[in-house]
């Protein structure tokens, strides 16, 4: 059995530029592709923060340490500049490869800037729990 798993995630970060009239794709700062092990023409998920939208494209690069996020093309319509987005690709992996798996999450500041990495998302305590109640 194959299992569709999270192969990496950018997480929060600003989009820097629209371009309408510009081939269809997400333009990533080739640093933040370097730390989630992404590709150029790779597709990609794209969850907006602000809006809700949710669309896929491809990656192609940009220029290492631009801080670039840039929608384009049809994909431009789907968010404004300074929007927050998380950005996704996943992978199919065989059952038995799954103990050995581990996503490649990159965390960044404002301007796009790599603050953390991380293999798997840290649980968070579920909405109303409080601790101190047990």
């Amino acid at each position: 059995m194959r299992r569709t798993m999270l192969q990496a995630k950018l997480h929060r970060v600003t989009v820097t530029h629209c371009e309408l009239d510009y081939e269809g794709s997400c333009a990533i700062d080739e640093d933040l592709l370097e730390a989630s092990g992404l590709l150029p023409l790779q597709k990609i998920e794209i969850y907006n923060v602000n809006n809700g939208e949710r669309f896929a494209t491809y990656i192609i690069r940009a220029e290492r340490g631009s801080g670039v996020i840039s929608l384009n093309g049809a994909a431009a319509r789907k968010a404004q500049k300074n929007d927050i987005l998380i950005i996704a690709a996943y992978v199919e992996v065989e059952e038995a490869e799954l103990p050995g798996f581990a996503a490649k999450l990159v965390y960044v500041d404002g301007q796009n800037r790599i603050k953390s990495t991380a293999s798997e998302i840290a649980v968070q305590p579920a909405a109303g729990w409080n601790r101190a109640a047990e």
